[in-house]
C-alpha cells in the first residue's frame, strides 16, 4: 500500500518531502513585504495587499500555518552583541550510523554558538554556522563536536559579509502565451 501512494505522490513530494504552497499575487506582496520588513504592523500589511486588516490577518495566519512562514523574528549583529568571532565549520562524521549522526545533531542543536547547521552532500557531513566570543570559546566548541562525532573539521574564519541573508525572489510567474495558431500551408497548383 505504501509503495502504491508512493507511486502517486508527485516528484517534488518524493525528492524533497514537502509540496510548494500555491502561492497567489497577494500572498506574494505580503511575503515581500514581510521579508522586507518583518516588523510592519497589520494595518501597514493591508495597506500593501489591497485588503482590509481582518483579511490580512487571515492571509498570514494561514501562511504560517501552512509553514511558509516559519518564523517572523529579529536580524541581530553578532559582532555588535559580542560575538566577534563568526565562522564557518565543514564537519564529516567519524561514523555514519543513525546513532552517531543523531547523536552529532543533538549536540550541534544544544550549542548556543552553533546558529545555523545544514547537512549536506559532498566532501563533508555537514555545514556550521558559528559565532564565538573569543578563540577559547571557539575552541570548546570545536572539542565538543570532535567528541561528539566530528572526525575532520575545517573552519573558515569570515573576513567580511559580502551579501546579507537576502529575501527569496518571490514572483508571479508569467502566464504562458497564447500559441498561435499555425497558418496552414497552401498547396500550390
Amino acid at each position: 500500500m505504501a509503495a502504491q501512494n508512493l507511486l502517486r505522490a508527485p516528484l517534488d513530494e518524493i525528492l524533497f518531502g514537502v509540496m510548494a504552497v500555491d502561492l497567489d499575487e497577494v500572498d506574494i506582496r505580503l511575503l515581500n513585504a514581510l521579508q522586507e520588513d518583518a516588523d510592519r504592523t497589520n494595518l501597514e500589511l493591508a495597506r500593501v495587499a489591497g485588503l482590509s486588516a481582518a483579511a490580512t490577518l487571515h492571509r498570514v495566519r494561514r501562511l504560517k500555518e501552512s509553514g511558509v512562514i516559519r518564523i517572523i523574528s529579529a536580524q541581530v549583529d553578532a559582532e555588535a552583541a559580542g560575538f566577534p568571532l563568526k565562522l564557518f565549520v565543514t564537519a564529516t562524521l567519524a561514523r555514519h550510523d543513525p546513532r552517531s549522526t543523531r547523536v552529532f545533531e543533538d549536540q550541534i542543536r544544544a550549542m548556543p554558538q552553533v546558529i545555523g547547521a545544514d547537512n549536506v552532500a559532498g566532501e563533508m557531513d555537514y555545514l556550521l554556522s558559528v559565532v564565538a566570543r573569543d578563540v577559547a570559546e571557539l575552541q570548546a566548541v570545536l572539542a565538543t563536536l570532535s567528541v561528539r562525532g566530528g572526525q575532520r573539521m575545517v573552519t573558515y574564519l569570515r573576513l567580511a559579509e559580502v551579501k546579507p541573508p537576502s529575501r527569496l525572489p518571490l514572483e508571479m510567474p508569467e502566464p504562458p502565451s497564447p500559441v498561435p495558431p499555425r497558418r496552414r500551408r497552401h498547396a500550390a497548383n
